[in-house]
C-alpha cells in the first residue's frame, strides 16, 4: 500500500493497484496504489479510510479483461459489480445467509464487472464468467463493499486491456501504458 497526496473531503481519492496503471496520473489528486487481488485492495483502501478524512469519493481507475466481444479498449464506468470466486449459493444453503451478492452502483454504463483473484487468461474461465459478466478484474468488488461500509461514494472505471484469454498476460503487458494515459486522461476530464 502506498497513498500518494493527501486525502480531504472535497476531493475524490482515485485507487489503482499498480503503479503501472497510475503512471500518468499526476499529483492533483491523491491516489492509493493497492497491490492486486482483493485483500490487498481491501486492506489498503479500509487502512486509509479508518486514519480519516474521508474523500468525497473513491474512484477505482483500472484495467480490466474483457469477457465478450466488442468491448476491447474500451473505457468504462461500470454499473454492477460481483465476485465471481466465492460459492454464494452454497454458502447460502449451509449458513441461511448470503456472502458476496452483486452490487449495483448509481451509475455506469450498463455493464457487469466480476471480481476475483485470479488473472483470467483461459478461454474455458473467461467463457463461464461471461454467462454473468462483461468484464473481469481483481480489486473493484473489493473496493465497492469497503467504501460502502464506510459511506463514501464509489465508482469503478476500467479499461479494457485485453480480451481475458490465451496472451492475456502478454497483451496486459504490452498494453497496460497505453490504458493508463487513457485513464489519467478520463480522470483529468470527469474529476
Amino acid at each position: 500500500m502506498r497513498l500518494l497526496g493527501t486525502i480531504t473531503p472535497d476531493r475524490p481519492l482515485l485507487v489503482v493497484a499498480v503503479r503501472e496503471e497510475a503512471a500518468h496520473l499526476g499529483e492533483r489528486l491523491p491516489v492509493l496504489l493497492t497491490g492486486m487481488g482483493k485483500i490487498n485492495a481491501a486492506a489498503s483502501l479500509a487502512t486509509v479510510l479508518a486514519r480519516g478524512p474521508h474523500p468525497s469519493e473513491v474512484v477505482n481507475l483500472g484495467t480490466a479483461g474483457a469477457l465478450r466481444p466488442g468491448l476491447a479498449g474500451g473505457t468504462h464506468e461500470i454499473a454492477r459489480v460481483l465476485q465471481h470466486d466465492i460459492d454464494t449459493p452454497v454458502l447460502r444453503e449451509l449458513t441461511g445467509r448470503s456472502y458476496g451478492e452483486a452490487i449495483t452502483l448509481a451509475d455506469g454504463d450498463g455493464l457487469t464487472l466480476a471480481t476475483g483473484d485470479l488473472f483470467v487468461s483461459d478461454p474455458d474461465a473467461r467463457d463461464r464468467l461471461a454467462r454473468e459478466a462483461d468484464l473481469v478484474d481483481m480489486e473493484g468488488y473489493a473496493l465497492v463493499t469497503v467504501a460502502r461500509g464506510a459511506g463514501v461514494p464509489v465508482r469503478l472505471v476500467k479499461h479494457v486491456s485485453d480480451e481475458a484469454g490465451d496472451g492475456a498476460a502478454r497483451t496486459w503487458r504490452e498494453s497496460v501504458d497505453g490504458c493508463a494515459k487513457i485513464l489519467a486522461a478520463w480522470a483529468d476530464d470527469r474529476l
